[in-house]
This record gives C-alpha cells, sequence and structure tokens, in this order.
C-alpha cells in the first residue's frame, strides 16, 4: 500500500527519510505526497517488461493520464520514454506541456469534440482510438483539411464482464465505450473506415475496466480481438500491426490486496497472444498496455489533520468514533462513487491506545461525506494529529473537486529526502477567479 521510499520510525510515518510532521508544516494539509522515485521505477518496471516479454513486438506503454497528470508528471514520462494515453483536451494540452513527443500520444474518449480531434491532428498524435461512426467521420474530415493521414485504432468491446466494480467495468455490452464485436458494430466501424483514405487503421484496442486482479479477463479479451483481426486478414489480405489491450491493473489499498506487477501478467498476456495468433494463423502484432492507476496510484499518499473527534451511539452498547479530517471527498471521490475501501495511520506520533470502532470523514455538508467507511483507529485519536491514506495517486488529485470552496490540495513531489511542490494548492483568488464581475 505505502511506496517503497515511505517508512515507519517509532510509530512516525517518513517519506525519503522526512518525517509527516515536517512535510505537514511546510506544505500544509491536507496535500497529496508523491514519492518521485517510486512513480520512476513502476513506470519503467512495465516498460522494461513489455520489451523482456515481447522483444521486437513490445509496442508502447501509454500511462493512462486521467489517473493523475501535471506538466511535471509528463516530464517525468517523456524522460522515460514512454506514451501517454489521454482523453480530453485538457490532458492533451498538459501533455504537450509537459513536453511529451506527440508521437508517444494516443487520444482516447468516447466523445471527443470537433476541436479537440482538430488539434490532436494538427499536433501530430501517434494515435486516434475510435470510439463511435462520428468519429470516424469527424477524424477523416480533420485530417483531410490539414492534408495528414491519421493513425486510428478502432476500441472494441469484446463482451466481459470484467470482475470489479459496475461503474469502472467497461467491456460488456451495456456500456457507453466502443464497438461491440458480438453485435456486428465493430465490423460496421472497420467498413466505414476503409471508405476515408485518410485514415490509417493501425489495429483493435479494448478496456476491460479498472482495480482487476490476475489475467485471466486479459487472455480472453485477447483471444476476443484477435479473432476479430483474423476476420480482417481474410477479407482484407493484409494483418492488422498492432494490439492494445489497455490497462486496469488493480493496486492494494487495504491490508490483504497485493498490488499486480508488470511480471505477475505480462507472461500470462504473451501466451494468450502467442496461443491466440497460432489459433487465428496470425503473426504477433505490437502490443500495447495502459497502466495508469497500477503506477501512480501505489506512489502517493494523502495527509490530512484531524479536526474534531466525536462519539457516536450507533446502536446499543455500539459506539462510533467519527474522525473528521480538513479534506474528505473533495480530494477523494472514490468511497462516495465506487464504495471504495482504504486504511488510514496516525502518522506523526506512535500510540499503545486500544483500537475503537471509527469512521474516517471529511468536512463538507454531506453525509456521504466519507474516506474510510468503517476504520480500527487508536482511542486516543485527537484534534491536531496527522492522518495518512495510502495509495490516494490514482483518482484523488484528479478527481478533486471545489465543493463547498474548498480549494484542491497540493501535489508535492519528494525524491532523495527533498520535497518540492509540483501542484500548487487553490487559494481563494483561484475559487474567485472565473466568477464575472458585474
Amino acid at each position: 500500500m505505502w511506496s517503497k521510499n515511505v517508512s515507519f520510525e517509532s510509530g512516525v510515518l517518513h517519506l525519503s527519510g522526512i518525517p509527516a510532521a515536517k512535510l505537514a508544516q511546510e506544505f500544509g494539509t491536507p496535500a497529496f505526497f508523491l514519492d518521485e522515485n517510486a512513480f520512476k521505477s513502476r513506470a519503467l518496471a512495465w516498460n522494461n517488461g513489455l520489451r523482456d516479454e515481447f522483444g521486437d513486438h513490445a509496442g508502447t506503454i501509454f500511462y493512462a493520464a486521467k489517473s493523475f497528470i501535471s506538466t511535471a508528471v509528463a516530464h517525468w514520462i517523456e524522460e522515460i520514454g514512454i506514451g501517454i494515453d489521454v482523453c480530453t483536451g485538457g490532458e492533451l494540452a498538459v501533455a504537450l506541456a509537459g513536453g511529451i513527443n506527440p508521437a508517444r500520444i494516443e487520444v482516447h474518449g468516447n466523445n471527443k469534440s470537433v476541436a479537440e480531434i482538430d488539434r490532436a491532428v494538427v499536433a501530430g498524435v501517434k494515435t486516434i482510438v475510435m470510439d463511435s461512426l462520428f468519429e470516424i467521420e469527424r477524424v477523416a474530415t480533420a485530417a483531410k483539411k490539414h492534408g495528414k493521414r491519421q493513425a486510428v485504432m478502432l476500441r472494441l468491446t469484446p463482451g466481459i464482464e470484467a470482475h470489479t466494480h459496475e461503474k469502472i467495468s467497461t467491456a460488456h455490452e451495456d456500456v457507453k465505450f466502443g464497438f461491440s464485436i458480438a453485435s456486428g458494430a465493430a465490423w460496421q466501424a472497420v467498413l466505414k473506415v476503409q471508405e476515408h483514405p485518410e485514415l490509417e487503421l493501425r489495429g483493435v484496442h479494448c478496456h476491460i475496466g479498472s482495480q482487476i486482479f490476475g489475467s485471466d479477463a486479459h487472455e480472453i479479451a485477447t483471444d476476443r480481438l484477435m479473432e476479430f483481426m483474423g476476420r480482417y486478414r481474410d477479407e482484407y489480405k493484409v494483418e492488422l500491426p498492432e494490439l492494445d489491450l489497455g490497462g486496469g491493473f488493480g493496486i492494494a489499498y487495504v491490508s490483504g490486496d497485493v498490488t499486480v506487477e508488470p511480471s505477475d501478467v505480462l507472461p500470462a498476456i504473451r501466451k494468450a497472444v502467442d496461443a491466440a495468433c497460432k489459433k487465428y494463423s496470425l503473426l504477433i502484432p505490437l502490443i500495447s498496455l495502459e497502466p495508469g492507476r497500477n503506477i501512480v496510484g501505489p506512489t502517493m499518499f494523502t495527509l490530512y489533520e484531524v479536526g474534531t473527534v466525536k462519539d457516536v451511539v450507533v446502536s446499543a452498547g455500539t459506539v462510533r468514533k467519527y474522525v473528521s479530517v480538513d479534506g474528505g471527498m473533495s480530494d477523494n471521490a472514490r468511497t462516495a462513487l465506487y464504495d471504495a475501501e482504504y486504511t488510514a495511520v496516525i502518522a506523526q506520533r506512535v500510540s499503545s491506545a486500544p483500537l475503537t470502532l471509527s469512521r474516517l470523514v471529511g468536512k463538507h455538508c454531506e453525509t456521504g461525506d466519507i474516506i474510510i467507511n468503517e476504520i480500527q483507529l487508536p482511542a486516543d485519536i485527537a484534534p491536531g494529529d496527522l492522518i495518512a491514506t495510502p495509495a490516494t495517486g490514482a483518482y484523488g488529485r484528479s478527481m478533486a473537486s471545489n465543493y463547498n470552496h474548498v480549494p484542491r490540495p497540493p501535489v508535492v513531489a519528494v525524491k532523495d529526502g527533498k520535497a518540492r511542490v509540483i501542484v500548487r494548492r487553490e487559494n481563494e483568488e483561484d475559487l474567485l477567479a472565473l466568477d464575472v464581475k458585474e
């Protein structure tokens, strides 16, 4: 759950040797603290793992920007030499501002605007992943307008029920994403792309969901997508050269979870690719993956300060301690959205007090403003204590809001005993900046 440079010395949390109290004093709370070396090592592990497993058939590791992106992170990605998957014009803008080579940018999204498509084509992105027949027409129009031939892929839904939360499962039939193989929509998309010489169909793509453990679902998806690629070869007498199997590899949030490592899944995916190639008489395509949460999630934690504590009698003989911190659903919406589970610790001191049934909540005017629904915390927890919640790198700051007009927290990168702000804390001036004065 904790990144590799987090340690506990006499009960006190340290990141790269810096104690939690010092981090809080310098940067305030709530704040996200990002272990820079851990982020880079996880990204490199996926990149190296893909190359070790697939050799010349290794495509691109695309970091999923939606999990968390900033210009500093984009700069790290460019330095490492991997690609990035963006799904809005804003994410594309950050990627470009961070110096990422457009030739390593993949553009995603189920409803790209005409302006977003135009900018992507002009920028010279590697691939645009098609998600509707309307989009095929729009990308072709933009490519023709700018005198380019744009590489595209088709996002397919292979009809897999991934064992994850309903709201982050994306490859079964009844979803907004992609073209269904079973219904024939996927082949209709192929025919539509063939109408436009401005488009180069490079391959097919799928994303089966998020927070997935094991490789079974990816293996099934591989077979179904490569069967489709075999049909394309039979029809057009040429093979599609690329296959993108998406991401969704799970991470540990609570005790008992185990973060998926590249070595846990890549050998099985390679075997599935080899088996499908043999089954459908295909050459091995370039294989790409899109880990986002798996790279950044375990490398960040959130630091809060306790504001109030109250004991609430919830039933006869049962008391729950409500521990309110200075953040909440504005910096971590996942508990409210997905019933996500987290753990937490007192970060600045050790406690020998007995554990007691607790609920970690935020400061917002919402009953559902819960960070951890049920957790055992020391009974002596009190205002002023620091609380650290691990594994908040993915979909924490990226989903953060200004609910109740709370400024969003900063992101602080820590490396080799030094800390620096890479996304500053918002202030009241930021909150008022968009208001139009009469």
